[in-house]
């Protein structure tokens, strides 16, 4: 066995971190009187926000008996109860579990099953779900209602009976659990993956530093994404800076309305996914405010097709940031600074990159035996480093397939060229083989979005009796464009290897989208089943 390394009369180094409510009192010490959180037309000052959250801390612990290590679940829209929630959970060293709201009852019913939550927090619009969790996970001992309702103590009326009260940061270790942040579930149930509170620091520390170098008071974030997910991780981040967080008044995604917030409060940073950048830059509004304060538009959760890339910087300027990174490795696994995007096609522009590898993690791209593969062949992208979470809890399964010999498998395919720069092909789930060769969709989506009449685009492999698998590609059209006799196929020869174009093309309105605004394959397989437009061994697709 190996002997503990001298550490000249010095005690052993403690685990011991910074419990990360500590953020938020420190912003409201340092500024005590700026503006913290805006929603609509009310706004609350650090200092106010500190005096909320810890009124709701002594709230869940004095009330409710929460204590350390106990899952709170959150069942709400994007508000301020919402954000003091995360707070007021990491304050007592209690696990913060947040849902995506738009899910159902039954949806989830099974996270409170699934992570063991004690008690909940939820919009008083959520009275389904509220009986839900209650009927279904047995653990869930109390509710609290943001807003009055019937099912719970209302999350205000808390707020006031406990107002000047204080409640000590909980003592934490690195690795003690504050955020179960669940997957979106594409592949089958989500699982909750466990975020930790040294982690978190790290992850927060390498935001600031990777993503928007130079953010402190003075900037302001505006948020157009469900605060359960990415934009939670992001807006902890202003915080930690004391940036100013700004929340459109409507639930409703209004493309207008939140130009008119960022010419307001000189917006200087957003958090978005690459769907709703396509959106914001296409909408006329765009050209109706001012947007010159932005520095950093940053985009994650899925590649953005660099047809959209360039309308973005051509409208935007040289602002975008774009990160590759799952909920499992907290969204810090690669960055593309905007020194790094290019308005023009060339070398230098490395058109399909998602950038290198963030300060302080390891990407390397392994076979299906994790040993690392040559430059520029692919393979699936693994990583280490202290952003990767601690696992996914109560699931040794998922955990034994998660990691190969300390390597997170992202189950992202990919390349990397000799300069460390990595491209992703495609999840591996959505690689398919047609006729032995291997066929990665985004490649094919590629090109089928420089023509000047598709919009969006998704390209899947389907069953063919020659082929074994074939592409189909289900494509929207830009408005105006007619489908009738749109010959995509011809227009796509010589663009790429025969082998490769689609069989099949079929054109929609619209494609579905997740609740985080990301276009997924298993939504669409779905929608091609109950349109009848899947093809099966005994239906081949005609071309």
């Amino acid at each position: 066995m190996s002997q503990p390394v001298p550490l000249g009369g010095l005690s052993p180094c403690s685990n011991r971190v910074m419990n990360l409510a500590s953020l938020l009192t420190q912003a409201a010490r340092r500024h005590p009187d700026d503006t913290g959180f805006v929603w609509g037309e009310k706004t609350w000052t650090f200092a106010a926000m500190e005096a909320r959250v810890n009124a709701m801390a002594v709230a869940l612990a004095r009330d409710f008996g929460v204590k350390k290590g106990d899952r709170v679940l959150v069942q709400s829209s994007n508000c301020n109860q919402m954000f003091e929630s995360m707070f007021a959970c990491f304050r007592l060293g209690a696990v913060w579990v947040p849902t995506n709201y738009r899910q159902s009852p039954e949806e989830v019913a099974y996270l409170a099953q699934a992570s063991g939550a004690y008690g909940m927090i939820c919009g008083a619009a959520f009275a389904g779900h509220a009986e839900a969790c209650r009927q279904t996970a047995p653990s869930v001992a109390f509710v609290i209602s943001i807003g009055p309702s019937d099912f719970g103590e209302d999350y205000d009326a808390l707020v006031e009976r406990h107002a000047g009260t204080t409640f000590a940061h909980t003592p934490v270790d690195r690795d003690d659990p504050c955020w179960f942040f669940f997957t979106s579930g594409t592949t089958g149930r989500p699982k909750a993956a466990v975020l930790t509170h040294g982690q978190m620091a790290f992850v927060i520390t390498n935001h600031l530093c990777d993503l928007m170098p130079g953010t402190g008071v003075g900037d302001a974030s505006i948020v157009v994404a469900p605060l359960s997910h990415g934009a939670g991780i992001h807006q902890l981040t202003q915080v930690a800076h004391g940036v100013k967080t700004v929340l459109p008044a409507s639930e409703k995604f209004d493309v207008a309305a939140v130009w008119q917030l960022i010419e307001r409060w000189k917006i200087t940073n957003v958090f978005t996914v690459p769907t709703i950048l396509k959106m914001l830059v296409e909408d006329p509004s765009v050209d109706r405010y001012d947007h010159s304060s932005l520095r950093y538009v940053i985009y994650a959760g899925a590649p953005m097709y660099r047809a959209d890339q360039k309308r973005a910087l051509a409208k935007l300027g040289a602002v975008l940031v774009q990160y590759f990174g799952l909920g499992e490795v907290t969204g810090a696994i690669t960055v593309l600074p905007p020194s790094r995007h290019f308005l023009e096609d060339g070398p230098e522009a490395r058109i399909g990159t998602c950038g290198f590898e963030r300060t302080g993690m390891q990407v390397q791209i392994q076979d299906a035996d994790g040993v690392e593969v040559d430059v520029g062949q692919t393979g699936e992208i693994c990583v280490i480093g202290p952003a990767v979470f601690a696992g996914y809890y109560n699931n040794p399964d998922a955990n034994e397939k998660a990691f190969r010999n300390g390597w997170f498998r992202t189950g992202d395919l990919g390349h990397m060229d000799g300069e460390g720069f990595i491209y992703i092909t495609g999840r591996s789930s959505d690689m398919y083989i047609s006729g032995g060769s291997n066929i990665y969709p985004r490649e094919i989506e590629e090109k089928i979005l420089l023509h000047p009449d598709v919009r969006e685009v998704a390209v899947l492999g389907v069953p063919d009796p020659v082929w074994g698998e074939v592409g189909l590609a289900v494509c929207v059209l830009r408005e105006g464009a007619d489908a009738a006799g749109f010959d995509l196929r011809s227009w796509l020869e010589g663009k790429m290897a025969r082998y490769k174009l689609p069989k099949t093309f079929v054109f929609w309105d619209a494609l579905p989208k997740s609740a985080y605004g990301k276009i997924t394959k298993r939504l669409i397989r779905e929608e091609l089943q109950r349109r009848g437009q899947m093809p099966t061994f005994e239906q081949a697709p005609t071309a």
